[in-house]
C-alpha cells in the first residue's frame, strides 16, 4: 500500500512538472476552453432557433474578436497609464505609510512592535498590480492560437450531443453521467459569467460616478476576479481603494470600499447563491489553495482560471458515487449540512 501510495505522489509530481514545462501551449488552450464553455450554452440556444452550426460559430468567433479587441485597447490604455503614474502613487503611499509609523511611535509603540508594519508596506501593492496586469497580456500575444484552438472546441461542442446520443443507442452506460458533467459546468459558468458581468458593471458605475481614477480598468478586474469566489472580491477591491485614499483622500477610499461591499453582497451572498443553488460553491481554504497551486504552475493566468477548473473537477467528482466523498471535501459547509439534513429527513421516512 505505501509503495502503491508513493507511485502516486511520483507520477502526480512527474505530471505537475510536465504541465510547468507546457506552460505556453497550455495557457492558451485552457483560455480557449474556458471560452468555449461560456460559448457553449449560446451555440446551443442558436441551433434551437434553427440556425446552423457553421453560421453560429462564425457569429461566436466574430464576437469574441470584437470584444477581445475592446477589453485589449480599454487595458493596454489603462494600464500604460497606470505604470506611468505608478512612481507617483507608490511615493503617496509611501508618505501615508510613514506618518502612521510616526504616529504609531507616538502612541508608544516601540521598533520591535513596528517591525510587523515594515511587511506590510502598501506601496509594494501597486507595484504587485502593475506587473500582474502587464502579464496578462498573454490574452491578446496569444489571439490567434486561442481563436483557432476556440472554432475547433466550438465544432466539437456542437457535435457532442449527437455522440452522447449515438452513444446512448449503442448501450453504453455512461453518456448519463457525461451529460449531468456538461449540464453541470455549463450551468455554473453561464451563472458565473452573469453574476461576474454584473459585478464588473455596477463597480465600474459606482466608481465612475465617484471619480476614482481609471474605473474601466477596475470594472474588468472585478468582472474577471469574481470568478475567484471571496478571495477574489478582496484582491479586486485593494487597488482601488488605495487608489482612492492617495488621490481622493481618507473619506473617499472608505466610500470606495463600501461600494465593494455592497455590490458583492447583493450579487455574491444574495443573487448567486438564489440563480446557482445553495449548495454550489467550494470551500474558502480549497479557494486559496488552488489559487495558490494553480497561480504556481500556469501563472497569473492560472490564478484566474484556478475556481472554474478546480469547480470541473468537483462537478465532475459529485456526479461518479467512488468520487463524491471527494466533491463534497471541496464543498462548501453549507453543502455538507444540507446533505445532512437531507439524510436526517430520509432516515424519519
Amino acid at each position: 500500500m505505501v509503495s502503491s501510495l508513493l507511485l502516486n505522489l511520483a507520477s502526480l509530481v512527474v505530471v505537475i512538472a510536465g504541465i510547468r514545462a507546457c506552460t505556453s501551449v497550455l495557457v492558451p488552450f485552457l483560455l480557449s476552453a474556458f471560452f468555449a464553455v461560456l460559448m457553449a450554452p449560446i451555440l446551443f440556444w442558436l441551433r434551437r432557433k434553427g440556425l446552423p452550426d457553421w453560421f453560429s460559430i462564425i457569429f461566436l468567433i466574430i464576437l469574441f474578436i470584437l470584444v477581445e479587441t475592446g477589453v485589449g485597447a480599454l487595458l493596454g490604455t489603462s494600464v500604460a497609464e497606470f505604470s506611468r503614474e505608478l512612481p507617483l502613487y507608490q511615493e503617496r503611499l509611501g508618505s501615508i505609510y510613514s506618518g502612521l509609523t510616526a504616529f504609531a511611535k507616538r502612541l508608544g509603540f516601540t521598533d520591535v512592535e513596528l517591525s510587523v508594519l515594515k511587511e506590510l508596506d502598501v506601496s509594494r501593492i501597486m507595484g504587485m498590480v502593475a506587473s500582474t496586469l502587464k502579464s496578462m497580456g498573454v490574452l491578446i500575444t496569444n489571439t490567434f492560437v486561442i481563436i483557432l484552438t476556440l472554432i475547433f472546441m466550438l465544432l466539437e461542442a456542437g457535435g457532442m450531443v449527437y455522440k452522447l446520443e449515438a452513444l446512448s443507442l449503442l448501450g453504453i452506460q455512461k453518456t448519463h453521467e457525461l451529460k449531468l458533467i456538461m449540464d453541470g459546468i455549463n450551468r455554473f459558468f453561464a451563472i458565473k459569467s452573469f453574476t461576474s458581468f454584473l459585478t464588473g458593471l455596477l463597480i465600474w458605475l459606482g466608481l465612475l460616478i465617484q471619480g476614482v481614477d481609471f474605473p474601466d480598468l477596475w470594472g474588468v478586474c472585478a468582472f474577471a476576479l469574481n470568478f475567484i469566489p471571496t478571495i477574489g472580491s478582496i484582491i479586486a477591491a485593494v487597488p482601488a481603494v488605495l487608489l482612492a485614499l492617495v488621490k481622493l483622500g481618507f473619506a473617499q477610499s472608505l466610500i470606495t470600499l463600501i461600494i465593494y461591499v455592497v455590490v458583492n453582497i447583493a450579487v455574491g451572498n444574495i443573487l448567486e447563491p438564489k440563480l446557482m443553488g445553495q449548495g454550489v460553491g467550494l470551500s474558502p481554504l480549497v479557494i486559496f489553495l488552488s489559487m495558490a497551486f494553480w497561480g504556481w504552475v500556469l501563472g497569473p493566468v492560472g490564478m484566474f482560471l484556478s475556481v472554474p477548473i478546480t469547480m470541473s473537477i468537483k462537478i465532475a467528482m459529485g456526479v461518479h458515487e467512488r468520487t463524491r466523498w471527494m466533491a463534497i471535501l471541496l464543498g462548501t459547509n453549507s453543502e455538507a449540512g444540507a446533505l445532512l439534513v437531507q439524510a436526517e429527513k430520509d432516515m424519519e421516512k
